[in-house]
């Protein structure tokens, strides 16, 4: 496999992202789930998550149920103020962040509610999981703002 830099890793991605649509489309999925876990791993030791944070800067996850109750019991709220307070429902019917950055993260990149997060963001970037095939434009617009996307998909390709 190619050593992959994170240098100008946004103009490679973008460089590359019809590369990625064609590989997301005829990947063998057997082959590319074995390798998954491994690059996942591999990735994040290269990305450094907190001087990134690209993801909680710009994009919102999907609130679930589950979230809002965890984390609304967490901020000792109910669960209608949370919602009140924080999300809006989007043009599929989920639940999201009413703003940009993420109210949760710090100044220093850190998330006020990092062990009570929703579960979108506790998978996030999906590297790892087999939603990198099954939502292949997921994956295409992840790998424009996170380095750990692009590296696996160098790695893949």
């Amino acid at each position: 496999m190619q050593d992959v830099s994170l240098n100008e890793w946004e103009k490679k991605s973008a460089d590359h992202a019809k590369q990625y649509k064609n590989f997301l489309q005829r990947a063998d999925k057997n082959k590319v789930l074995k390798q998954l876990p491994t690059l996942h791993e591999e990735a994040f030791t290269k990305v450094d998550c907190l001087e990134c944070a690209a993801c909680c800067k710009n994009y919102s996850p999907r609130f679930k149920t589950p979230d809002i109750k965890r984390i609304s019991k967490h901020l000792k709220q109910k669960e209608s103020v949370f919602i009140d307070k924080y999300l809006d429902l989007d043009k599929e019917g989920d639940y999201v962040s009413k703003t940009a950055p993420c109210p949760f993260l710090g100044t220093d990149n850190y998330c006020s509610i990092y062990e009570q997060r929703p579960s979108d963001c506790h998978r996030f970037p999906y590297t790892d999981e087999d939603v990198l095939l099954k939502r292949p434009a997921i994956t295409l617009k992840n790998a424009t703002f996170c380095p750990a996307v692009y590296y696996v998909l160098e790695k893949l390709i």
